[in-house]
């Protein structure tokens, strides 16, 4: 190859091309997400150092009274060693790996997607991005039902940075329900963070009392009227249910907020 074409292989021109494609495209945490990678040359050989998909999500972040969404790699996972793409080949290499537990699910507007890219020296990162669909987990799923049976419905879901509660990762989920039913007159909000492990499903409630003459507004002004309750789920756990968690879930509440 000349200096000419080598040059031009570096900077991108006539480079390759990736399509990754996945045999499904709706898991839930911890699945296996299998696919093929497939490579189409350019018009000149180029050497790829590694193939990686990342899974990618993102949060915001509040910082001077101002939010911000950043991005957040879940998982960077390794599909190739170094190889060379002669020009027009086409090459597909299968791939699979577990996707975290603790990725956030895709309800409200919350994306979870895959970004392939090859690492070729020097040159443009051809790449390519999947968006996937996460659902609950049947234990998730069974308490989100459980605090809808409650009269609570949900209004909000999204990511935000908390390095408090976050563990792997710098944010937490945040599920955000308002009350529409006994609780209407004596809480504001019930906020819901899961915790998903291989065996188990920590739940942490966090309670918004709904403030009452002033020593009640006194409370809310500092953050005072919030409660917060922990419990947990096990795989035995999934032969409960809707209601009968629903009651499990209510004498919680009723314990911390009379």
């Amino acid at each position: 190859m000349s200096i000419f074409k080598k040059l031009l292989a570096s900077v991108g021109i006539g480079s390759a091309q990736v399509d990754t494609r996945l045999y499904h495209e709706s898991f839930l945490p911890g699945d296996t997400v299998a696919g093929e990678v497939h490579l189409t040359g350019g018009e000149l050989a180029q050497e790829i150092d590694e193939i990686y998909i990342y899974v990618m999500t993102h949060y915001e972040r509040e910082t001077k009274d101002q939010k911000a969404k950043e991005n957040c790699v879940l998982l960077k996972y390794l599909i190739s060693q170094p190889i060379k793409l002669e020009p027009g080949e086409n090459r597909s290499i299968p791939f699979s790996f577990q996707l975290p537990w603790e990725t956030p699910l895709t309800m409200g507007r919350q994306p979870v997607y895959l970004r392939t890219g090859l690492d070729i020296k020097n040159a443009v990162d051809p790449g390519d991005s999947d968006f996937i669909e996460v659902r609950p987990h049947p234990l998730m799923a069974k308490t989100l039902e459980a605090v809808k049976l409650l009269g609570f419905q949900l209004y909000k879901v999204d990511c935000e940075y908390n390095r408090q509660l976050g563990r792997k990762y710098p944010f937490v989920q945040e599920f955000e329900f308002r009350p529409t039913g006994r609780y209407r007159q004596r809480l504001e909000e019930l906020e819901l963070i899961f915790f998903l492990q291989p065996e188990k499903l920590e739940v942490l409630l966090e309670l918004d009392k709904r403030a009452k003459g002033m020593l009640g507004l006194f409370a809310e002004k500092f953050n005072l009227d919030e409660r917060y309750m922990r419990f947990h789920l096990r795989a035995d756990d999934q032969h409960l249910t809707a209601e009968q968690l629903a009651a499990r879930i209510g004498a919680l509440i009723e314990q911390a907020i009379s």
